[in-house]
């Protein structure tokens, strides 16, 4: 069994790999529908203004997300280091042209300890001190120089104290609640949960779960602090000096390829797509043929899993080769595959593998399987 090969990466010595870890960075996001290609390729056939582009998309997204405002950006990583400068320096032109240097300026972002992640830089990037506070110490960390609350949501991250505590706490002492929800879609109803709660501002990801291109993203909030982001972004094309988001283009093309693909995603029916991933995921179950020690079962706990997942336990019984090795293995054979496991993110360690299954087609399905059974139970 061969995956398909496309001559783009044939001609460079590049093989595919399957994916069956989701829709992470590290092997290109998600796959883009026809529809999205198509409406990528007509974007960029023409000129057009790209701020009245900006405007408009930003206008779609924010009624999407049931927002007073929203910017496309060119992902969640550029959309939590524009909502941090924008709680940083409000809209003060002389505060926004000395970004990324902010001595004397309300810099410090709380985060729960919890939830430090290798992507909390971002936070960092505009010149935020990152300061970290467990359940009994949120308010007592609170002090002049304190410009937001950033929150976290994903797989296996304490909660804190929850969301809505965190916004509750937030709000008392004035202070905006900037939430970085990359992969948190689906469930759609995220769209416009989060922003219901009372979040100031929340990013998400335009390349995974929505299926546009990778280098998109959402920003999506309040007016005064959004306003704030978009004077820090790409859009603010005609200053003297440019602002912290300049790198973070976003092109024409990219804009409409993601719109194209969120217009997509809200009309999808997510119980018959659920539904699918359940099919997938217990065609792979009875696939696998585990040996004593092992229990295979499927997983679907939100925001642990994103969707219908299978998952392999290793009991203390089990004599065979434990996560780490397996997931080496299948890395180093062709087809190389890539499932998740092991440690997640720098948060506890669980002996198991998940298999992520929205992104597998049948030929990955039965490859992984082989695979698997292979190495667990021979």
């Amino acid at each position: 069994m061969e995956k398909n090969w496309p001559n783009v990466y044939k001609e460079l010595g590049i093989k595919p790999v399957i994916n069956a870890r989701s829709w992470v960075t590290i092997f290109g996001g998600s796959i883009m529908k026809p529809e999205v290609i198509k409406s990528i390729e007509e974007a960029s056939s023409v000129f057009i203004d790209l701020e009245e582009l900006h405007e408009a998309a930003g206008k779609f997204v924010s009624k999407v997300c049931g927002s007073e405002m929203a910017i496309v950006t060119s992902g969640c990583a550029a959309s939590i280091v524009l909502m941090t400068a924008a709680c940083i320096t409000g809209k003060d032109q002389n505060k926004i042209s000395k970004i990324p240097h902010t001595e004397g300026m309300k810099n410090e972002i709380l985060i729960h300890k919890g939830q430090r992640n290798n992507y909390d830089t971002a936070f960092e990037t505009p010149g935020g001190k990152l300061i970290e506070y467990d359940n009994k110490s949120l308010e007592k960390n609170i002090n002049d120089k304190t410009c937001a609350v950033a929150y976290v949501i994903a797989p296996f991250f304490d909660e804190g104290l929850g969301l809505k505590k965190t916004i509750e706490v937030a709000h008392k002492h004035n202070l905006p609640v900037i939430l970085d929800a990359a992969a948190e879609l689906p469930p759609r109803e995220n769209l416009n949960k989060f922003i219901s709660m009372g979040v100031d501002a929340v990013g998400f990801s335009g390349g995974k779960g929505i299926g546009g291109p990778q280098s998109t993203g959402i920003l999506a909030g309040k007016t005064d602090l959004i306003e704030a982001a978009q004077l820090h972004s790409f859009q603010n094309l005609h200053t003297t000096k440019a602002a912290i988001g300049r790198p973070m283009k976003v092109t024409k093309e990219n804009i409409i390829g993601f719109i194209t693909a969120l217009k997509l995603f809200i009309e999808d029916d997510e119980i018959t797509e659920k539904e699918l991933w359940y099919k997938k995921a217990q065609l792979i179950k009875d696939k696998l043929k585990p040996k004593k020690g092992i229990k295979i079962h499927i997983d679907d706990e939100y925001p642990n899993r994103q969707g219908p997942t299978v998952v392999i336990s290793f009991m203390s019984n089990y004599d065979g080769p434990r996560s780490e090795k397996i997931m080496e293995e299948l890395s180093n054979k062709d087809p190389k595959i890539f499932v998740g496991g092991g440690l997640n993110d720098g948060h506890a360690y669980r002996d198991e593998i998940y298999i992520v299954v929205h992104s597998l087609e049948e030929i990955d399905i039965d490859i992984i399987s082989d695979r698997l059974n292979e190495i667990i139970s021979g």
